[in-house]
Protein backbone atom coordinates (compact mmCIF):
# COMPACT_ATOMS: atom_id res chain seq x y z
CA UNK A 1 0.00 0.00 0.00
CA UNK A 2 1.50 3.04 -1.16
CA UNK A 3 1.77 5.54 1.80
CA UNK A 4 1.20 9.68 0.86
CA UNK A 5 3.48 12.02 2.84
CA UNK A 6 3.53 15.47 2.70
CA UNK A 7 7.16 17.84 3.06
CA UNK A 8 7.10 21.35 3.90
CA UNK A 9 9.08 24.47 1.86
CA UNK A 10 9.60 27.62 3.33
CA UNK A 11 10.97 30.73 0.64
CA UNK A 12 14.02 30.32 -0.74
CA UNK A 13 15.81 31.83 -4.03
CA UNK A 14 14.20 30.35 -7.49
CA UNK A 15 16.62 28.11 -8.70
CA UNK A 16 16.85 25.91 -5.01
CA UNK A 17 13.27 25.42 -4.85
CA UNK A 18 13.02 24.63 -8.40
CA UNK A 19 15.16 21.96 -7.67
CA UNK A 20 13.30 21.01 -4.29
CA UNK A 21 10.24 20.58 -5.59
CA UNK A 22 11.85 18.28 -8.66
CA UNK A 23 13.18 16.23 -5.81
CA UNK A 24 9.95 15.58 -3.84
CA UNK A 25 8.46 14.84 -6.87
CA UNK A 26 10.72 12.38 -7.61
CA UNK A 27 10.25 11.09 -4.10
CA UNK A 28 6.48 10.21 -5.08
CA UNK A 29 5.52 12.92 -1.71
CA UNK A 30 2.12 13.71 -2.11
CA UNK A 31 2.42 17.09 -1.35
CA UNK A 32 4.23 20.10 0.45
CA UNK A 33 2.69 22.46 2.88
CA UNK A 34 3.86 25.70 3.47
CA UNK A 35 3.51 27.19 7.24
CA UNK A 36 2.69 30.81 7.91
CA UNK A 37 5.64 30.78 10.65
CA UNK A 38 6.68 34.94 10.04
CA UNK A 39 6.19 34.92 6.68
CA UNK A 40 2.33 34.51 4.67
CA UNK A 41 2.51 31.04 2.58
CA UNK A 42 0.95 31.49 -0.11
CA UNK A 43 3.69 33.57 -2.52
CA UNK A 44 5.78 30.58 -1.45
CA UNK A 45 2.67 28.12 -2.95
CA UNK A 46 2.20 29.97 -5.96
CA UNK A 47 6.04 29.42 -6.79
CA UNK A 48 6.07 25.94 -6.03
CA UNK A 49 3.05 25.76 -8.10
CA UNK A 50 5.15 26.81 -11.37
CA UNK A 51 7.88 24.66 -10.33
CA UNK A 52 6.13 21.07 -10.30
CA UNK A 53 3.50 19.44 -12.21
CA UNK A 54 1.48 17.11 -9.23
CA UNK A 55 2.07 17.52 -6.01
CA UNK A 56 -0.82 18.82 -3.61
CA UNK A 57 -0.28 22.89 -2.50
CA UNK A 58 -1.12 23.39 1.13
CA UNK A 59 -1.05 26.40 3.43
CA UNK A 60 0.23 24.74 6.65
CA UNK A 61 -1.50 26.42 8.28
CA UNK A 62 -2.78 30.14 7.07
CA UNK A 63 -3.35 32.02 10.15
CA UNK A 64 -7.14 32.08 9.91
CA UNK A 65 -7.50 35.69 11.52
CA UNK A 66 -4.43 38.06 10.35
CA UNK A 67 -6.32 38.54 7.06
CA UNK A 68 -9.50 39.56 5.67
CA UNK A 69 -11.33 36.29 4.40
CA UNK A 70 -11.93 37.48 1.23
CA UNK A 71 -8.40 38.19 0.61
CA UNK A 72 -7.59 34.37 1.45
CA UNK A 73 -10.24 33.14 -0.71
CA UNK A 74 -9.11 34.48 -3.73
CA UNK A 75 -5.52 33.54 -2.78
CA UNK A 76 -6.65 30.10 -2.20
CA UNK A 77 -7.98 30.64 -5.99
CA UNK A 78 -4.96 31.83 -7.34
CA UNK A 79 -3.25 29.03 -6.45
CA UNK A 80 -5.42 26.65 -7.13
CA UNK A 81 -5.84 28.48 -10.75
CA UNK A 82 -1.99 28.42 -11.43
CA UNK A 83 -1.49 24.88 -9.80
CA UNK A 84 -4.17 23.39 -12.13
CA UNK A 85 -6.36 22.77 -9.16
CA UNK A 86 -3.95 21.16 -6.32
CA UNK A 87 -4.52 23.86 -3.55
CA UNK A 88 -5.30 22.67 -0.21
CA UNK A 89 -6.54 25.23 1.84
CA UNK A 90 -5.25 24.69 5.71
CA UNK A 91 -6.33 27.34 8.10
CA UNK A 92 -5.86 27.49 12.04
CA UNK A 93 -6.34 29.82 14.57
CA UNK A 94 -2.35 29.75 16.08
CA UNK A 95 -2.20 31.13 19.65
CA UNK A 96 -3.71 34.19 21.41
CA UNK A 97 -0.64 36.05 22.03
CA UNK A 98 0.66 35.95 18.22
CA UNK A 99 -2.47 37.39 17.19
CA UNK A 100 -3.13 40.17 19.42
CA UNK A 101 0.61 41.22 20.17
CA UNK A 102 2.45 40.53 17.10
CA UNK A 103 -0.12 40.84 14.63
CA UNK A 104 -2.76 43.19 16.46
CA UNK A 105 -6.04 41.07 15.53
CA UNK A 106 -8.80 40.33 17.25
CA UNK A 107 -8.72 36.59 18.52
CA UNK A 108 -11.78 36.49 20.11
CA UNK A 109 -13.48 33.11 21.04
CA UNK A 110 -11.07 31.22 18.43
CA UNK A 111 -13.89 28.56 17.90
CA UNK A 112 -16.50 30.50 16.84
CA UNK A 113 -14.19 32.96 15.20
CA UNK A 114 -12.58 30.16 12.85
CA UNK A 115 -15.69 28.44 12.11
CA UNK A 116 -17.17 32.21 10.71
CA UNK A 117 -14.01 32.02 8.63
CA UNK A 118 -14.01 28.95 7.06
CA UNK A 119 -18.32 29.33 6.21
CA UNK A 120 -16.80 32.94 4.77
CA UNK A 121 -14.58 31.31 2.91
CA UNK A 122 -15.80 28.63 1.33
CA UNK A 123 -18.61 30.72 0.69
CA UNK A 124 -16.10 32.85 -1.67
CA UNK A 125 -14.89 29.85 -3.22
CA UNK A 126 -17.79 28.61 -4.29
CA UNK A 127 -20.09 31.11 -5.05
CA UNK A 128 -17.82 33.94 -5.96
CA UNK A 129 -18.21 33.70 -9.46
CA UNK A 130 -21.88 33.44 -9.66
CA UNK A 131 -23.14 36.74 -8.37
CA UNK A 132 -25.19 34.86 -5.68
CA UNK A 133 -22.85 36.65 -2.61
CA UNK A 134 -25.02 38.98 -1.09
CA UNK A 135 -24.41 41.11 2.94
CA UNK A 136 -22.73 38.42 5.19
CA UNK A 137 -23.22 39.68 9.02
CA UNK A 138 -21.12 37.67 11.09
CA UNK A 139 -19.74 38.15 15.07
CA UNK A 140 -16.68 39.59 13.48
CA UNK A 141 -16.74 39.67 9.65
CA UNK A 142 -19.24 42.04 7.78
CA UNK A 143 -19.25 42.11 3.89
CA UNK A 144 -21.50 43.60 1.57
CA UNK A 145 -20.77 41.40 -2.09
CA UNK A 146 -23.61 42.75 -3.81
CA UNK A 147 -21.80 43.15 -7.34
CA UNK A 148 -18.97 41.21 -6.61
CA UNK A 149 -17.78 38.78 -9.18
CA UNK A 150 -14.80 36.93 -10.12
CA UNK A 151 -13.61 34.54 -13.04
CA UNK A 152 -14.91 31.00 -12.75
CA UNK A 153 -12.85 28.77 -10.66
CA UNK A 154 -11.20 25.63 -12.08
CA UNK A 155 -13.08 23.51 -9.44
CA UNK A 156 -16.38 23.92 -8.08
CA UNK A 157 -14.52 24.02 -4.40
CA UNK A 158 -11.22 24.20 -2.86
CA UNK A 159 -10.33 21.74 0.33
CA UNK A 160 -10.16 23.17 3.50
CA UNK A 161 -8.40 21.42 6.38
CA UNK A 162 -8.21 22.71 10.35
CA UNK A 163 -5.52 21.92 12.40
CA UNK A 164 -6.31 20.80 15.89
CA UNK A 165 -5.14 20.27 19.52
CA UNK A 166 -8.29 20.04 21.29
CA UNK A 167 -11.04 18.41 21.29
CA UNK A 168 -13.00 21.55 19.71
CA UNK A 169 -11.64 21.92 17.14
CA UNK A 170 -11.58 17.86 16.09
CA UNK A 171 -15.34 18.59 16.48
CA UNK A 172 -15.24 21.87 13.90
CA UNK A 173 -13.37 20.22 11.37
CA UNK A 174 -15.76 17.28 11.39
CA UNK A 175 -18.41 20.36 11.23
CA UNK A 176 -17.30 22.41 8.44
CA UNK A 177 -13.69 21.13 6.92
CA UNK A 178 -12.84 18.79 4.62
CA UNK A 179 -9.84 17.21 6.32
CA UNK A 180 -8.13 17.47 9.88
CA UNK A 181 -4.04 18.06 10.71
CA UNK A 182 -3.22 16.41 13.60
CA UNK A 183 -0.99 18.95 15.93
CA UNK A 184 2.53 18.21 15.71
CA UNK A 185 2.72 17.65 18.86
CA UNK A 186 -0.17 14.51 19.11
CA UNK A 187 0.82 11.44 21.19
CA UNK A 188 -0.36 8.41 20.04
CA UNK A 189 -2.41 8.00 22.67
CA UNK A 190 -3.86 11.45 21.69
CA UNK A 191 -4.38 10.31 18.06
CA UNK A 192 -6.14 8.06 19.19
CA UNK A 193 -8.83 9.17 21.23
CA UNK A 194 -9.16 12.18 18.67
CA UNK A 195 -9.60 9.66 15.79
CA UNK A 196 -12.32 8.33 17.47
CA UNK A 197 -13.84 11.94 18.51
CA UNK A 198 -13.40 12.79 15.02
CA UNK A 199 -15.35 9.58 13.91
CA UNK A 200 -18.25 10.10 16.50
CA UNK A 201 -18.54 13.87 15.15
CA UNK A 202 -18.58 13.09 11.69
CA UNK A 203 -21.22 9.72 12.26
CA UNK A 204 -23.40 12.83 13.83
CA UNK A 205 -23.11 15.03 10.80
CA UNK A 206 -24.32 12.13 8.57
CA UNK A 207 -20.41 12.45 7.15
CA UNK A 208 -18.32 9.19 5.61
CA UNK A 209 -14.42 9.01 7.17
CA UNK A 210 -13.72 8.22 4.37
CA UNK A 211 -15.03 11.04 2.54
CA UNK A 212 -12.41 13.22 5.20
CA UNK A 213 -9.21 13.64 4.98
CA UNK A 214 -6.75 13.07 7.64
CA UNK A 215 -3.06 14.30 7.86
CA UNK A 216 -1.27 13.62 10.77
CA UNK A 217 2.15 15.45 11.80
CA UNK A 218 4.59 15.09 13.88
CA UNK A 219 8.32 15.40 14.28
CA UNK A 220 11.04 12.56 14.11
CA UNK A 221 14.40 11.99 14.53
CA UNK A 222 15.88 9.03 13.18
CA UNK A 223 19.37 7.81 13.90
CA UNK A 224 21.58 4.67 14.99
CA UNK A 225 22.40 6.23 17.85
CA UNK A 226 18.74 6.14 20.26
CA UNK A 227 19.60 8.79 22.66
CA UNK A 228 21.23 11.33 19.58
CA UNK A 229 18.03 11.16 18.27
CA UNK A 230 15.94 11.73 21.72
CA UNK A 231 18.44 14.64 22.51
CA UNK A 232 18.12 16.46 19.36
CA UNK A 233 14.05 16.12 19.48
CA UNK A 234 14.32 17.47 22.86
CA UNK A 235 14.83 21.02 22.11
CA UNK A 236 11.45 20.85 19.56
CA UNK A 237 9.40 19.33 22.79
CA UNK A 238 10.40 21.93 24.87
CA UNK A 239 9.63 24.82 22.42
CA UNK A 240 6.00 23.42 22.10
CA UNK A 241 6.39 22.86 25.92
CA UNK A 242 6.83 26.67 26.37
CA UNK A 243 3.66 27.93 25.13
CA UNK A 244 1.36 28.60 27.86
CA UNK A 245 -1.54 28.19 25.94
CA UNK A 246 -0.79 24.48 25.57
CA UNK A 247 -0.21 23.66 29.07
CA UNK A 248 -3.85 21.74 29.90
CA UNK A 249 -2.65 19.75 26.91
CA UNK A 250 0.72 18.28 28.43
CA UNK A 251 -1.02 18.24 31.75
CA UNK A 252 -3.88 16.03 30.26
CA UNK A 253 -1.16 13.54 29.59
CA UNK A 254 0.69 13.54 32.79
CA UNK A 255 3.28 16.57 31.86
CA UNK A 256 2.03 19.43 33.49
CA UNK A 257 4.95 19.71 35.96
CA UNK A 258 7.77 19.64 33.35
CA UNK A 259 5.64 21.85 30.96
CA UNK A 260 5.88 24.53 34.65
CA UNK A 261 9.00 24.39 34.38
CA UNK A 262 10.04 24.60 30.38
CA UNK A 263 7.61 28.23 30.17
CA UNK A 264 9.11 29.09 33.77
CA UNK A 265 12.83 28.70 31.87
CA UNK A 266 11.72 30.31 28.82
CA UNK A 267 10.16 33.36 30.56
CA UNK A 268 13.69 33.94 31.73
CA UNK A 269 15.20 33.19 28.43
CA UNK A 270 17.15 30.01 29.57
CA UNK A 271 17.53 27.59 27.10
CA UNK A 272 19.65 25.18 29.51
CA UNK A 273 16.84 25.01 31.73
CA UNK A 274 14.51 24.37 29.39
CA UNK A 275 16.23 21.43 27.84
CA UNK A 276 16.94 19.82 31.27
CA UNK A 277 12.91 20.00 31.99
CA UNK A 278 11.86 17.39 29.28
CA UNK A 279 12.76 14.07 30.50
CA UNK A 280 13.38 11.02 27.63
CA UNK A 281 10.09 9.84 28.54
CA UNK A 282 8.66 13.50 27.24
CA UNK A 283 10.28 13.62 23.88
CA UNK A 284 9.62 10.11 22.95
CA UNK A 285 5.46 10.95 23.94
CA UNK A 286 5.26 14.06 21.73
CA UNK A 287 7.55 13.43 19.43
CA UNK A 288 9.05 10.18 17.42
CA UNK A 289 12.44 9.60 17.97
CA UNK A 290 14.66 6.74 18.04
CA UNK A 291 16.41 4.08 15.66
CA UNK A 292 15.32 2.81 12.36
CA UNK A 293 13.38 0.26 13.49
CA UNK A 294 11.52 1.96 16.52
CA UNK A 295 10.43 4.72 14.00
CA UNK A 296 8.72 2.53 11.66
CA UNK A 297 7.29 0.80 14.45
CA UNK A 298 6.02 4.23 16.05
CA UNK A 299 4.47 5.29 12.22
CA UNK A 300 3.24 2.58 11.60
CA UNK A 301 0.57 2.89 14.41
CA UNK A 302 0.06 6.84 12.99
CA UNK A 303 -1.03 5.12 9.90
CA UNK A 304 -3.92 2.93 11.04
CA UNK A 305 -5.48 6.74 11.74
CA UNK A 306 -4.01 8.73 9.09
CA UNK A 307 -4.85 9.21 5.39
CA UNK A 308 -1.75 11.01 4.75
CA UNK A 309 1.32 11.70 6.92
CA UNK A 310 3.58 15.07 7.30
CA UNK A 311 7.29 14.38 9.44
CA UNK A 312 9.26 17.07 10.42
CA UNK A 313 12.89 16.81 11.10
CA UNK A 314 13.52 18.31 14.37
CA UNK A 315 13.79 22.10 14.23
CA UNK A 316 14.54 23.74 17.50
CA UNK A 317 17.81 23.96 19.49
CA UNK A 318 19.36 21.58 16.99
CA UNK A 319 22.55 22.48 14.70
CA UNK A 320 21.86 22.78 10.42
CA UNK A 321 23.60 20.05 9.88
CA UNK A 322 21.75 17.83 12.18
CA UNK A 323 18.75 19.03 10.79
CA UNK A 324 20.31 17.84 7.01
CA UNK A 325 21.03 14.65 8.17
CA UNK A 326 17.42 13.80 9.94
CA UNK A 327 15.92 14.96 6.61
CA UNK A 328 18.34 12.51 4.57
CA UNK A 329 17.00 9.88 7.01
CA UNK A 330 13.47 10.39 6.74
CA UNK A 331 14.09 10.22 2.87
CA UNK A 332 15.75 6.98 3.30
CA UNK A 333 13.71 4.92 5.89
CA UNK A 334 10.39 5.94 5.55
CA UNK A 335 9.82 7.88 2.23
CA UNK A 336 12.04 5.60 -0.44
CA UNK A 337 9.94 2.22 1.11
CA UNK A 338 6.48 4.22 0.72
Amino acid sequence: MKRDYWEIVQAMPAAELAELMRRFEDLGLYGVWSPQIHFPPFVTLAAAAMASKRLKLGTGIALAFVRSPVETALSALDIDRLSGGRMVLGLGTSVRDWNERVHGVVYGKPVKHLREIVTTVRAIVEKGHTGELGEIEGAYHRFDMRGFSIRKPVRSSIPIYLPALFEKTVALAAETADGLLGHPVWSQRWVEEQSRRLGEALAARGRKRADFHVNLWNYAAIAGDRKRAIDDMRGTVAFYSSIAQYRKYYAAQGFGAQADAVIAAAARKDTAAMLKAVPDEMVTTFAVAGTPDEVRERVAKLWQHADSMTLSPPQYFVAPARFNEYRAALVETLYQAA
